[in-house]
């Protein structure tokens, strides 16, 4: 038996081929919307999302890009603390490690949130969160 419940009542699918961007552009117009991209598809279509899509907060691109200017500073506060505890020699401080890290936690989330590339950017670490 597939998964879900037996009251459920879409059992049709409908395969649409899309481009990479186009698949970008409809996934952001859909967190804009705040709904699932099944549901803004259905929407397009039909007028309506369903009666059980749940209409979720979009993400405020306004806060999060104020937040990345305000992580590009605070990065640059790190990178120059650095920068002066390491002019008489390679120093290692775990505390500033562990704010750098964190740091870059916080920046790849809000580029995540905004759907935005990081390019050139470490590979983020795992979390246990991730499992």
């Amino acid at each position: 038996m597939a998964s879900g419940t037996g009251k459920r009542r879409r059992t049709k699918q409908v395969l649409v081929r899309l481009t990479d961007q186009e698949f970008a552009d409809a996934a952001n117009k859909a967190d804009r919307a705040g709904y699932p991209l099944a549901a803004m598809f259905r929407e397009a279509a039909f007028g309506h999302p369903g009666p059980r899509a749940r209409r979720r907060p979009p993400a405020d691109h306004v806060a999060l890009r104020q937040l990345l200017g305000e992580c590009g500073r605070v990065g640059n506060n790190i990178n120059q603390i650095a920068h002066r505890l390491n002019a008489d020699g390679p120093l290692d401080i775990p505390e500033l490690r562990a704010a750098l890290a964190a740091y870059l936690d916080i920046r790849a989330a809000i580029l995540r949130a905004l759907a935005m590339e990081t390019i050139g950017d470490p590979p983020r670490r795992p979390t246990a969160d991730d499992h």
